[in-house]
């Protein structure tokens, strides 16, 4: 199951016509991504970076605000570290670029800032775009409290539950990797190239994602995109996914993902 996908359906729910399908927006297209592996055979794959605009917050009561743009690490400015996307980058090493965030559903989809409004239940949910080196990755956390995973699965997220192990027709996780934390909580993070049907002009690449359960039944979902093309596309994918896996480690246990309070 794509967690992603079920983000961005949530983000959509509620907004009216037109109804936003997260199945398209997060699609891999694999027509696109076995042409530009031929064209990378005869030449130079030309991905023109797409120009800068203004995006919405995506969550809360609060009117829409700009999107900040952030350099990781302690050379963050006081001003970008008051927001989400300096506080993870102040979070985060230098060398994983300039950090911004961004709506999936406006970029790809058009959406609106009211149809791309998403709940937050952690300091640190949302999406974020990471510049460096001429690629642009997404980063995409969210935390799903006990009541979210029961609506979502029929009951709570379990710490017990080996996701690394396949069950009946799901597709097998690639590099799957499963580690009991102090506490009852379980972190396990995986490869995904995203190889999936899908012809909507989108073709993602490969990512890194993570699901940290939690004792209460609640979960913490992480995505590191390499990114995608096509429509929306914001430049060419990073070789890699914006944060390793021992940075998403790092990330997901940190207090500061955490509610306050």
């Amino acid at each position: 199951m794509n967690d992603v996908r079920e983000l961005l359906d949530r983000a959509a729910e509620g907004a009216g016509q037109p109804a936003f399908s997260a199945g398209v927006v997060y699609a891999k297209a694999a027509r696109i991504r076995r042409r530009r592996r031929a064209a990378a055979s005869a030449a130079v794959l030309a991905v023109v970076a797409a120009g800068a605009f203004t995006l919405p917050r995506t969550g809360g009561d609060e009117d829409p605000a700009p999107a900040s743009v952030a350099s990781a690490g302690p050379s963050a400015s006081p001003s970008a570290a008051a927001d989400r996307a300096g506080q993870l980058a102040a979070l985060l090493p230098p060398d994983v670029g300039e950090i911004e965030e961004v709506s999936l559903l406006a970029l790809i989809k058009g959406a609106t800032p009211e149809q791309a409004r998403t709940d937050r239940l952690g300091p640190l949910d949302g999406q974020y775009a990471f510049r460096r080196d001429g690629g642009v990755g997404y980063l995409v956390l969210t935390l799903e409290d006990r009541e979210a995973v029961e609506r979502k699965t029929g009951r709570p997220a379990d710490p017990d539950e080996d996701l690394c192990v396949r069950v009946g027709q799901e597709p097998s996780r690639t590099d799957c990797e499963r580690e009991a934390l102090p506490g009852g909580r379980a972190l396990t993070t995986w490869r995904d190239t995203m190889d999936v049907g899908g012809d909507d002009g989108v073709g993602w690449g490969p990512e890194l994602a993570g699901r940290l359960v939690q004792p209460d039944g609640s979960q913490f979902l992480v995505r590191s995109s390499t990114g995608f093309e096509g429509t929306g596309t914001q430049g060419p994918l990073l070789p890699e996914p914006p944060l390793s896996r021992a940075q998403l480690k790092e990330l997901l246990t940190g207090p500061e993902v955490q509610p306050k309070g």
